[in-house]
């Protein structure tokens, strides 16, 4: 006997309506970005708002939402840039040389910490820490030597430094000369950004004013002799290191960058003049789309900012070029393999952001300096995003994602929000000096920790997913021998240099440095010819600027 249809439909239809009630239960209450953005289950057109050209145009277009070229990695390849330095000049030499064989396209240093703040490696102050995070550069017979065998003309640089920049900018013009290579071709950038130093980072040497003076004097110098030189990189990265939300990373790096064009707008000079040459540093990190929609925002605002509110006419000066590093702060001590799946997630949202150039991190650096062989692998990673993917073939690929675009109208109107609190108190120097930049940043740094804690957030390896490990054996070390080594050389560059005309530079230096209306930058060159050290630069610039 057959079954009655009607019967049958009726359970059908009992089990579609259970189906229904079983499909809308889901893992959380709430679906939230790092920036506390709630995220929808679906997306729909209606919740695009604004005309598509008006507020995205086409790449190489304004307002650059999609791209600052029109044809991106189309045409060409981001910069693929390893992060490196370590113990000496020599062995920091033999690590770029290496990386450079292996088909990386830039190289970016890593200084030691003496070096950013401004001390000599036989400094009482440097004792630990000469060579450990980066490489120790004393003098210009260290900068010779770190550039060695390397053609200043064929590669570009970057150099992680702040306080001190203008010394370190300074030595790379002079190895440049001395291999016959022009001011007016060498390229790179140098950080610069003494600003995030007081937000995140510490390492300032002096007061703000006498800081943004150094900074303006940079700009001048190099708008008019070192033209392919970005002589900033504005860095949200060390914001977003420190604890900060996606959106308070954008915001706070755009108001330290409308700061920075303040203080170079009452020198004199031109927006178009400086903006050019102005690039950005952010963070890749965990939420892949929001990373995206950041990178894509913030090319929007600066754009917007530029013409709007400075008057910008150049499309350079519109362009907002940055340079991507993955996040080491998610990387993790305990399963160090799990890093590159995270270096490699972080690396592709930069890609489908559209950076200018990439630094992925090393699966070892919770630990230790990179080893070559985890170095080569981070580089890998970078080339098999470029070479095996395909995300390199079209131009934004995930433009016009529902999601996508309203994230980025999303973060857009966040960042907007602070920016106008920022303007509310002074501008971002003033806002510094009432620390709320610091109080937003060390609030969203305690709640997520927190999260952690109490596993409302997992971290693989971690709160979740632990596993009983052996030690890490294959580490780099840094054999302290190199200190002494580095001790006696720069006592020999002593010993050996023109020491009366040491005294006459350094003394020409101060009295620059006295006088607001005088460019520091050629004193500082001129000492540097004659080996003065980074130490003594800076100790005669404190006596006439103070320390902070």
């Amino acid at each position: 006997m057959g079954k009655d249809r009607s019967t049958e439909l009726g359970t059908d239809q009992q089990s579609e309506r259970n189906e229904k009630k079983t499909d809308v239960i889901e893992r959380k209450e709430q679906f939230k970005t790092s920036s506390s953005i709630p995220i929808e289950r679906v997306y729909l057109p209606n919740q695009i708002n604004g005309m598509y050209m008006e507020k995205l145009g086409l790449p190489g277009q304004y307002p650059y939402t999609r791209g600052i070229r029109r044809t991106m990695y189309r045409g060409r390849y981001w910069t693929m840039r390893q992060y490196a330095g370590f113990g000496s000049a020599s062995e920091t030499n033999k690590r770029f040389r290496y990386l450079l064989e292996q088909g990386q396209s830039g190289l970016s240093v890593a200084f030691d910490l003496p070096t950013q703040i401004g001390y000599d490696s036989d400094d009482p102050m440097a004792l630990g820490e000469v060579g450990k995070v980066g490489v120790a550069i004393d003098t210009l017979d260290d900068m010779e030597l770190l550039f060695k065998g390397i053609s200043l003309d064929k590669v570009s640089t970057s150099m992680t430094i702040n306080a001190p920049a203008a010394i370190l900018l300074a030595m790379y013009i002079v190895v440049a000369e001395k291999q016959g290579v022009s001011q007016k071709s060498i390229k790179g950038t140098i950080q610069n950004d003494i600003l995030k130093e007081y937000i995140a980072r510490g390492t300032y040497i002096f007061p703000p004013q006498p800081s943004m003076r150094m900074i303006t004097d940079i700009f001048a110098y190099c708008s008019e002799h070192t033209p392919k030189f970005n002589t900033i990189s504005i860095s949200g990265y060390h914001i977003r290191e420190a604890g900060s939300t996606a959106v308070q990373e954008l915001a706070f790096t755009l108001a330290n960058a409308m700061a920075y064009v303040d203080a170079a707008l009452k020198t004199g000079l031109s927006v178009d003049q400086i903006a050019p040459r102005i690039a950005f540093f952010f963070n890749g990190h965990n939420q892949f789309f929001e990373e995206i929609a950041k990178f894509r925002a913030a090319r929007r605002m600066w754009a917007k900012i530029m013409k709007e509110k400075y008057g910008a006419e150049k499309e350079k000066s519109m362009q907002l070029r940055f340079h991507t590093q993955v996040a080491g702060s998610t990387l993790t001590a305990q399963q160090p393999d799990n890093n590159i799946v995270r270096v490699a997630i972080q690396a592709l949202a930069a890609v489908l952001g559209g950076t200018q150039s990439l630094h992925t991190n090393a699966k070892d650096e919770a630990l230790s300096l990179p080893t070559e062989e985890s170095a080569q692998i981070a580089l890998r990673t970078q080339q098999i995003i470029a070479h095996e993917t395909g995300v390199t073939d079209t131009v934004d690929p995930l433009g016009g994602s529902y999601f996508i675009e309203a994230l980025t109208d999303e973060m857009e109107k966040e960042a907007t929000a602070y920016l106008k609190e920022i303007d509310k108190r002074g501008g971002a120097v003033s806002a510094i000096e009432q620390q709320y930049m610091q109080r937003e940043i060390q609030r969203n740094a305690y709640e997520s920790n927190k999260k952690v804690e109490v596993e409302e957030d997992i971290v693989v390896g971690v709160n979740k997913y632990q596993l009983e490990e052996e030690p890490q054996t294959e580490l780099l070390r840094i054999d302290e021998a190199f200190v002494e080594e580095q001790v006696n050389r720069i006592q020999h560059i002593r010993n050996s240099r023109n020491n009366t005309e040491v005294k006459n530079c350094l003394a020409n230096l101060k009295h620059a440095a006295a006088d607001s209306s005088v460019n520091i930058m050629p004193y500082i060159i001129a000492a540097v010819k004659e080996y003065c050290t980074v130490g003594e630069i800076c100790h005669a610039l404190r006596e006439v600027f103070g320390e902070y």
